[in-house]
């Protein structure tokens, strides 16, 4: 598969060294054996190798060692003095901070790796050159717009659910699409949780239904398919066009670009703007 890079992006060094754009918790830049002892988890998403959820859960499978001896859940650790691997793989400090835009085809899972075999979207940005691990996620039937990144502060910022990004998305649903918008603009109930479309339109009619575009900020599970299925429309395609300012334009399906230091500031500096 062509994995093949857009665009004029960078791959950054200059957002690493501005530690005031980074969370006090995340810069783990003092060095010297005057480091504290912090949450594994906490160590692992600053440097880039997961974000602190994936890291917790990756305690949980086992894949974390200290100093040789495999983690347990709550544990800390002090970077610099003990050594922290994981699968087997020590981390170490990273100089140069990566921030890339995929556009996710369907049938691909956002995990880092899957125990059936299962396509998943670390084989698209293998070329990249450093290991990055995804932002988010996007189902595996969903395509559009993917963040990665080594870079655990920017991660936790633009990754969290609790940062209410807005998120927009075109949907391919097959009914009523007038009916829907007029739906979708209220309050919908989902697994006991309300929610509602910050914007609603449809974009085309088809046949058999239409194009919706749907912008939300909330970030829950499959949120924009059960909305709609809960509007009486079903979704046969959804595809991820923009997070917060960021847009996937004209990104063939597949390929990767770095994103430009004025995107990577605009998500993570207004992240309340910005799966």
């Amino acid at each position: 598969m062509n994995n093949s890079k857009q665009g004029s992006g960078v791959r950054e060094q200059w957002l690493g060294d501005d530690r005031d754009d980074h969370d006090d918790c995340d810069d783990l830049s003092s060095g010297g054996n005057g480091r504290k002892p912090e949450r594994l988890q906490k160590l692992i998403s600053a440097y880039g190798a997961a974000s602190r959820r994936a890291a917790e859960k990756m305690i949980l499978e086992g894949r974390v060692s200290v100093n040789g001896i495999t983690a347990m859940t709550g544990q800390s650790a002090v970077f610099g003095i003990d050594v922290i691997a994981v699968d087997g793989e020590p981390l170490t400090e990273k100089d140069e901070h990566v921030y890339i835009m995929l556009n996710k085809p369907g049938g691909y899972l956002t995990t880092v790796s899957d125990d059936k075999g299962r396509k998943t979207v670390m084989e698209l940005v293998a070329d990249a050159g450093v290991r990055v691990y995804p932002v988010g996620r996007l189902d595996q039937d969903s395509e559009g717009l993917l963040l990665f990144t080594n870079d655990g502060a920017f991660a936790n910022k633009v990754g969290h659910p609790s940062n209410n990004k807005i998120k927009t998305y075109q949907a391919r649903i097959r009914g009523d699409a007038a009916k829907a918008v007029k739906l979708l603009a209220k309050p919908v109930k989902i697994d006991d949780h309300t929610v509602h479309a910050l914007h609603a339109q449809v974009i085309s009619f088809t046949s058999d239904g239409g194009v919706l575009e749907i912008a939300v900020a909330e970030g829950r599970n499959r949120q924009v398919r059960k909305m709609c299925a809960a509007c009486g429309v079903s979704v046969c395609n959804l595809k991820r066009t923009s997070v917060g300012s960021l847009e996937l334009g004209s990104l063939e399906s597949g390929t990767w670009r770095y994103l430009t230091q004025e995107e990577v500031l605009s998500l993570g500096e207004r992240c309340i703007i910005g799966n």
